[in-house]
């Protein structure tokens, strides 16, 4: 999905939450989210759109994630269906890129946010 709309998404207060690839935090040596942190939300421009307070962080196997997470990321028609068809389709070729294999057993960072500015 295109940054420009997920940036959208999140200042309209449609999208508070998204997920992420577990085994590349831990490749790149990256540390985890954390609850109580602020995040910049971006456009494709590099332009700050809004900012948003992490409030919840968990880790789990992907074919774990619930259709209250998937309604949350606010993509498309909201649906785990929607959601699995389209972040599969982006964790295989993040992997990929990475030399790893995706599976339904590959664990995701799942966040949720609220938007703190502006308002």
């Amino acid at each position: 999905m295109a940054p420009d709309l997920l940036a959208d998404l999140v200042l309209r207060g449609e999208k508070t939450a998204t997920a992420s690839a577990y085994d590349l935090y831990a490749l790149e040596d990256e540390p985890l989210p954390q609850e109580g942190t602020f995040d910049i939300i971006l456009d494709s421009q590099d332009q700050a759109v809004c900012i948003v307070e992490i409030t919840k962080v968990s880790v789990q196997p992907f074919y774990q994630v619930s259709a209250d997470h998937a309604y949350k990321e606010g993509e498309g028609d909201k649906s785990l269906a929607y959601w699995r068809q389209v972040h599969e389709d982006f964790f295989k070729d993040c992997f990929g890129e990475a030399g790893l294999t995706f599976t339904p057993d590959s664990k995701v960072v799942l966040e949720e946010f609220r938007k703190v500015y502006p308002l």
